[in-house]
């Protein structure tokens, strides 16, 4: 083919979704009877669609979200004390962009996890660096850099991503190290990054939670007080998709022995 060594040459400086685009003009008429420059500004488009893909892609794939949460897919129809308008305006980033932070609670269940994902997906899918842990397993991960002395990269780490997911903070009760370290990382992004807390409890019991009272008011008081909050209530979405499931389950067994 006369344009192979093209194919070769675009593959080679990584302009994938160019060298995709130009093949497809080549193996097909109807780009015949375009210009020049339409057929080039389809090459163009294909190769930013490609990069934005692609770097979406890293930073999915660094942002480690528990779930495969869609924004689109957030169910405002279950009431649970969801607010349409906050969750739309949480989408869309404004609050990153100011440095605030967000903290959802309700009782297990009611989809705190799955909302704080499809938020953060959305985060991502607009450019944003997302970074997700579950606060047993980061606090288990910083007492192993403490003594591999990788702590500082760890923290230096945390602090850079624009949005800090910490979900099931509370879910077991912190020590005074924990504690120490939790405020550490708050106040590395305090005013300068978003941080966004996933709990069990009511926020007006997390001064309790912390056992140094001194500790806890200086990390409440980077964390609450521009925060944005979502209280979810009502029953647990979990058990009710799960019989949801079991009554379909049944209804095709029904429907397969009928037939």
């Amino acid at each position: 083919m006369l344009n192979h060594p093209t194919y070769e040459k675009l593959r080679s400086m990584k302009l994938l979704g160019m060298a995709q685009a130009l093949e497809e003009q080549s193996s097909q008429a109807l780009y015949a009877s375009l210009s020049f420059e339409e057929r080039l500004g389809l090459l163009v488009d294909r190769e930013s669609a490609s990069r934005d893909n692609r770097q979406l892609a890293i930073r999915l794939g660094k942002a480690k979200l528990r779930l495969n949460a869609a924004f689109e897919d957030i169910n405002f129809k279950k009431p649970r004390g969801l607010d349409r308008s906050l969750v739309i305006a949480l989408g869309e980033g404004d609050w990153i962009r100011q440095h605030n932070n967000c903290l959802i609670t309700g009782k297990t269940g009611v989809g705190k996890s799955y909302l704080a994902c499809a938020i953060a997906n959305k985060i991502c899918r607009d450019g944003g660096n997302v970074a997700y842990a579950r606060v047993p397993k980061l606090f288990a991960e910083l007492s192993i850099a403490k003594a591999d002395g990788s702590y500082r990269r760890k923290m230096l780490a945390l602090a850079r991503v624009d949005l800090l997911i910490l979900d099931d903070w509370g879910l077991y009760p912190m020590t005074t190290e924990q504690s120490r370290d939790f405020l550490e990382i708050l106040d590395d992004r305090y005013d300068r990054r978003s941080t966004m807390v996933v709990s069990q409890t009511p926020v007006d019991l997390w001064h309790a939670m912390i056992p140094d009272p001194t500790v806890a008011d200086a990390a409440l008081d980077r964390l609450v007080h521009n925060a944005y909050r979502i209280a979810l209530t009502g029953p647990s979405m979990r058990k009710e998709n799960a019989m949801q499931e079991q009554i379909q389950q049944a209804s095709d067994d029904e429907n397969a022995a009928g037939a």
